[in-house]
């Protein structure tokens, strides 16, 4: 399984990014994906995560009712829009993923991960 994600880039505060991560190697609906980010020297933190054969979509408080995740499943390509962006939102963004219906914010949860694409917000 392979995870390759794309979108990143610079954008100024209040703006909005999105992006994808399409998984090769993926079969069948029970599998998870989640979305981290990272600064450097701060640890990878969850920023949101879905299942595809439930669904659920979880949020970091950080930002619940700016971001939007969404997983079309025979694509195998899960999607973050990021809407109202804020310069703390800067950071790496990695998508990873693991078999399993239950997903979780929790990095040590998942074991394959992308290489992850750049996001940066200006003031």
């Amino acid at each position: 399984v392979q995870l390759v994600e794309s979108g990143g880039g610079l954008v100024q505060a209040g703006g909005t990014v999105n992006l994808s991560c399409v998984a090769s190697g993926v079969t069948g609906d029970r599998w998870v994906v989640g979305w981290f980010r990272q600064v450097p020297g701060k640890e990878r933190e969850g920023v949101s995560c879905i299942s595809a054969d439930f669904g659920r979509p979880e949020y970091a408080d950080s930002v619940k009712g700016r971001f939007l995740v969404s997983m079309d499943n025979p694509k195998k390509t899960v999607y973050l829009q990021m809407n109202k962006l804020i310069p703390e939102d800067t950071g790496v963004y990695y998508c990873a993923t693991r078999i399993g219906s239950i997903a979780t914010l929790s990095r040590r949860d998942y074991d394959i991960w992308g290489r992850g694409t750049q996001v940066t917000v200006s003031a």
